[in-house]
């Protein structure tokens, strides 16, 4: 297994190197001793190194000048195969090994960091918001606490008109109490009046268009018609009385409107001879006149029963416990 150096460690120097040639020059020195008893003789040498470099046309020179740089070089090859071989062994790989690793759990403690960070500022912006939903919330309580407030206020001040209407009640006399509850009844029977006549008169109209030649021979049917439907819904309001399901009453107290009006139209007519053409012609038209009012009232009784049943119109009576004493 072969690894291959760093190309970062690697060192090319320019100038190629041939060979170096290291030169020792001894040169002896002789010094005077200062002790007379014993002389001798030492010496010192310098040593001088050169190397011989190869100029841009190949050739060798050993200029004194580039002595610096060839010693330069000579230390960066020397250091170039001294990585080298620390690369190479074993104990380095694994070293070298572990420092990638290292690099790369850095790298991801790094990322992790950042996702950190992230998180931090996304808990911080959930905390801003959850203080302000407890914010409103604390408002929303509040305004809740006045609401209730307001609603007992309320219910005191509708129980305390409760407690006045019944003092006053209680104050009133029997007499009083009669007056009132009559004034009530009258107002709902011109009421059930005013229903009637407005239903019948519309249903007549018609009916009045088929028989008057111009104008003025309508006005006459017309408040005929409004008067008859008006004494109609007072005496229906007190026939059927609280009695609203009983459809043979509605319909027999209309019947009975419509004949009696009927009839006395045809009364109104031509007197009858003891003919039998006077008869027939009789017959026909008191079935016709019957017909046409028994219609005009059965409209007036589905109005009114349609607006007691809405609560336009109050049944007779009025005040049941009202009546029931006055029966007893």
């Amino acid at each position: 297994m072969t690894t291959t150096p760093n190309p970062t460690l690697i060192y090319s120097p320019k100038p190629s190197i041939q060979f170096t040639k290291l030169q020792f020059y001894i040169c002896p020195k002789p010094f005077k001793s200062s002790s007379s008893s014993s002389s001798s003789r030492s010496g010192s040498f310098a040593i001088k190194c050169s190397n011989t470099v190869n100029d841009n046309n190949g050739n060798a020179s050993s200029d004194p000048r580039n002595n610096g740089g060839g010693l330069k070089n000579l230390l960066s090859g020397i250091v170039d195969e001294r990585v080298d071989e620390l690369l190479n062994k074993e104990e380095n790989r694994a070293m070298l090994d572990g420092l990638d690793k290292a690099t790369q759990r850095v790298e991801i403690a790094r990322r992790e960091l950042a996702q950190i960070e992230q998180q931090e500022i996304e808990n911080k912006k959930i905390k801003e918001y959850i203080n302000q939903l407890e914010i409103r919330a604390s408002e929303i309580e509040e305004c809740q606490k006045e609401l209730l407030e307001a609603r007992t206020l309320v219910e005191e001040a509708e129980r305390s008109l409760e407690a006045q209407l019944e003092d006053k009640g209680s104050s009133m006399t029997e007499t009083e109490r009669e007056e009132m509850y009559k004034n009530k009844e009258r107002f709902e029977s011109v009421k059930a009046a005013c229903i009637s006549a407005i239903v019948g008169t519309l249903a007549g109209l018609p009916i009045s268009l088929t028989q008057a030649a111009n104008t003025s021979q309508l006005i006459l049917p017309s408040v005929i018609t409004l008067i008859s439907c008006a004494l109609f819904g007072v005496t229906f309001r007190y026939a059927v009385r609280r009695d609203l399901d009983n459809f043979q009453l509605k319909t027999g107290t209309s019947a009975a409107f419509g004949f009696v009006k009927g009839l006395a139209t045809l009364g109104g007519g031509p007197p009858l001879e003891l003919e039998v053409g006077s008869l027939t012609s009789h017959a026909f038209t008191g079935a016709v006149y019957i017909s046409e009012n028994l219609l005009i009232f059965l409209f007036a009784a589905v109005g009114l029963d349609f607006c007691i049943k809405l609560g336009i119109l109050s049944p007779f009576p009025i005040e049941t416990d009202v009546s029931a004493t006055k029966m007893d």
